[in-house]
């Protein structure tokens, strides 16, 4: 039991564990605001051209309400938070490609030797396996 509670105090405390907790908590929190806006801005303001809130739209069918106005703010809501989720992983994509480049146009440290085809330091004069003289 000891080596259990050991590992789950492993795992928790692991930086992908605790950064995956934060962005579920940030996500909720954010998925709060969003149904706010479409429930709260959106839906009254497409309200107004069918003349009712939108999210109160019904249709009865064998005395069986069908909420399709709920529905069509679930799919906005759902649409919003996959627009802004698209952007973020866009940028962060595209700060994430900044730094590779800048890692990759570091100078070479080596070259390959014209006579043996190995790889030796950049600034050698000879090439320590072959011995052959190398001009620069």
């Amino acid at each position: 039991m000891k080596n259990f509670i050991n590992e789950f105090k492993e795992f928790a405390l692991k930086g992908n564990a605790f950064e995956m907790a934060v962005g579920i908590i940030i996500g909720a929190a954010f998925t709060a605001i969003v149904t706010s806006l479409v429930d709260d801005i959106i839906s009254p303001l497409i309200g107004l051209f069918v003349k009712v809130d939108f999210n109160d739209l019904v249709a009865t069918v064998f005395n069986v309400d069908i909420k399709y106005g709920a529905f069509i703010m679930a799919v906005i809501n759902f649409l919003i938070v996959a627009l802004v989720l698209f952007a973020l992983i866009k940028a962060v994509n595209k700060a994430n490609s900044l730094t590779k480049k800048e890692e990759e146009e570091e100078e070479p440290t080596t070259k390959v030797c014209p006579f043996c085809k190995s790889e030796i330091a950049i600034d050698a004069t000879r090439c320590p396996n072959c011995t052959s003289e190398l001009s620069e």
